[in-house]
């Protein structure tokens, strides 16, 4: 790799560093090419996105960036997960190593949090974006459709009052 291609690699990496939601730091010695390719799909469902980097270059990719505490992770063979939702990475981390003893979590980053081992699994109990969006707009539509029940409901008691009254004057 000449120079030019190493400074567009921490040009990427620091991209990722500064957009990324969450960056998990994992090692993946002894991972077969399958696993590999499974752990990407697994990222690729999740809009997450996996990257093997030289730690030399990560490193200085992360010099100023708001997660540099990450940069003692990045020792021997490592991978990182990434996404923009603060928790998809860390949940396909994290689900991934569950299957995966040869894939060890060491940490990441969290904005300008680092997160521990603990840490990443902690964000990964979080529920995702859409799950918050989804269950903030139940909660705001359950009002509107409890309104909505509200108003109908004296509507619908009169309706049965005149059909009562109607019934009773045709058997009179």
């Amino acid at each position: 790799m000449d120079r030019a291609q190493k400074e567009k690699v921490v040009e990427e990496l620091g991209q990722i560093f500064e957009s990324s939601g969450v960056v998990v730091v994992a090692h993946y010695e002894g991972l077969t090419v399958a696993e590999m390719q499974d752990l990407r799909a697994r990222a690729r469902e999740a809009d997450a996105s996996v990257r093997v980097a030289k730690n030399r270059l990560a490193k200085i990719a992360l010099e100023g960036k708001p997660c540099a505490s990450m940069a003692e992770y990045l020792s021997g063979m490592t991978v990182l997960t990434f996404s923009e939702d603060p928790v998809a990475a860390a949940k396909v981390a994290e689900d991934f190593a569950k299957g995966n003893d040869k894939f060890q979590i060491l940490g990441g980053a969290m904005g300008e949090n680092a997160l521990d081992r603990a840490g990443v699994e902690a964000v990964s109990k979080m529920p995702s974006r859409e799950e918050l969006i989804a269950s903030i707009v139940g909660c705001i539509g359950a009002p509107a459709s409890n309104i909505a029940g509200a108003i109908g409901a004296p509507a619908s008691n009169i309706a049965g009052i005149l059909s009562t009254i109607e019934d009773k004057a045709e058997a009179a």
